[in-house]
């Protein structure tokens, strides 16, 4: 295998950013806090249209991709070959974006909606139910993947068509920037990049932690707490760290089949045992009304009322996935040699929407069927008691609670490991000169930053100051809105600029 040398003009400037930004925010994040959601609330409010526009435009140009003269390019040369199976690159594409966030949304989110609905509606009525699980089913569904295809279609395009050696942003942006994106401004993109990968990073430890030391603190009759908090972080480091030190093919390829069998498996579980007919009707009556709205919630904004219900949430959403969409979309890029444009976008908006509707359906209905039903009564729990005690609330009220709990903590592990392996995979690659071929960061180069993703989680649980980091890296997403039109006008240019280089997929005619 090739190991390929690390670029020190971002290797250094990234580590010496995280560095300091970590120790000004553990330093002053009393004070930071309040500031930085200040300004994200700012941010929500006066970009919503921009974010909206943003994502509905990005949704239109993968149509057009997917359908126009463009749509049978070939990612790859002529004898370019898909290196995974369509299930492992498919269970690759969804893991490794998702982590540990849609096994906690999915059974938490819905319980937001029911108690704090859009359009006006009266919190825990019948009408706001029938959209607690239709929001979730919009908000982690097309849109958001399309946030995760574009990046990864551009990344995909320079690498494999155009033969640019780097799976950095800033290759995307070479359409545009032309020899700017070699200097101090494509550094600068890269750099940014990596650091909305920490705060994404940051997301899914904020989100995972909590609710793996919950339903484990349960099993074990512990109190959670930050020795708890600390070892669970280490369990982690442990599992994606031989994940990454087999690399690509080896290591994070068999965590995400394993991961997508246990995800679908639990789901299917609870489809048996809960209220089987409730969770088919209620996802098939969310699903019609999220069709039936959906370019109103694409383009809500509420400027009349200001409830700020998609200031909170859908323009949240967007700018949370756009700040961690380069990640995902070096990643996929990477796994899809090989594939036409249209394959590459069409499975990352199939196997995105379908394993989050596939999450929200069931874990959504199901925790909706416990509350309106009276079995559980979740939204008080969720007053009184936080979120993690939803999920160990919701996992108890299910047939053989132990075993569940058991299996749940496992899946937790595994999810989150193929985001932290893929994570320190595509920063190592970021940070790297070139990759051509098959060639992988150094291996030395991968479990460095899955060293330093640890150590940085740990410090912040320790001092508090993981939502901090959370909040900071949803304000990379302004600059990572210029991004996206940077990476937009580069693919057309490029496409329209390049057809000579273009090989076609034809379809194979059957023989008469």
């Amino acid at each position: 295998m090739n190991y390929s040398k690390v670029e020190k003009s971002i290797f250094w400037p990234s580590i010496i950013l995280i560095a300091l930004v970590t120790v000004l925010l553990v330093i002053f994040k009393e004070s930071a806090g309040p500031v930085l959601s200040d300004i994200l609330t700012s941010i929500t409010f006066k970009l919503d249209w921009a974010f909206e526009f943003l994502t509905i435009g990005l949704f239109i140009l993968l149509v057009w991709l997917m359908f126009g003269r463009f749509s049978q390019v070939k990612l790859g040369g002529v004898n370019d070959q898909p290196e995974f199976s369509k299930f492992s690159w498919g269970g690759m594409l969804f893991t490794t974006s998702m982590g540990t966030s849609i096994m906690f949304w999915s059974i938490v989110e819905p319980l937001y909606y029911y108690t704090g609905p859009p359009f006006g509606i009266e919190g825990k009525t019948n009408e706001a139910a029938e959209y607690a699980v239709t929001y979730g089913l919009f908000h982690w569904g097309i849109s958001a993947w399309a946030l995760y295809a574009l990046p990864a279609v551009v990344m995909a395009y320079s690498f494999y068509v155009l033969k640019n050696p780097s799976l950095k942003i800033s290759s995307a942006c070479r359409g545009v920037l032309g020899k700017y994106a070699d200097g101090f401004i494509g550094k600068t993109v890269d750099v940014l990049v990596i650091w909305s990968m920490i705060g994404g990073l940051g997301t899914s430890l904020g989100l995972g932690v909590p609710m793996i030391s919950a339903v484990l603190g349960n099993l074990l009759g512990l109190e959670p707490s930050l020795g708890l908090n600390i070892a669970i972080i280490i369990i982690w480091t442990i599992i994606f760290s031989a994940s990454a030190y087999f690399g690509l093919y080896k290591g994070i390829r068999r965590l995400s089949d394993f991961n997508v069998y246990m995800a679908f498996g639990l789901a299917v579980f609870v489809i048996i045992v809960g209220p089987t007919l409730f969770i088919l009707s209620y996802f098939t009556n969310s699903f019609g009304l999220m069709l039936d709205h959906f370019w109103q919630m694409s383009l809500y904004t509420d400027p009349i009322n200001q409830g700020g219900f998609p200031q909170a949430w859908t323009v949240f959403y967007w700018a949370w996935f756009a700040a961690t969409a380069p990640f995902a979309g070096i990643f996929i890029a990477r796994i899809s040699k090989g594939r036409t444009i249209r394959e590459l976008v069409f499975h990352v908006l199939l196997w995105g929407s379908v394993g989050s509707w596939l999450y929200f359906g069931v874990f959504g209905g199901y925790a909706m069927d416990l509350e309106l039903s009276g079995k559980e009564l979740l939204t008080e729990i969720q007053a009184t008691s936080g979120d993690p005690s939803i999920i160990v609330a919701v996992l108890q009220s299910l047939p053989m609670p132990m075993i569940v709990s058991i299996f749940f903590v496992i899946l937790g592990f595994i999810f989150l490991a193929t985001s932290l392996d893929s994570a320190s995979y595509v920063i190592a690659s970021v940070a790297t000169k070139e990759l051509g071929g098959e060639a992988q960061p150094a291996r030395w180069h991968r479990l460095l930053w899955g060293v330093l993703l640890s150590a940085l989680a740990i410090s912040l649980t320790m001092t508090g100051g993981l939502n901090v980091v959370q909040t900071s890296s949803v304000l990379v997403s302004v600059p990572v809105l210029v991004m996206y039109i940077l990476m937009s006008i580069s693919l057309v240019k490029w496409l329209k600029n390049n057809e000579h280089k273009h090989v076609y997929v034809k379809k194979q005619q059957p023989n008469k």
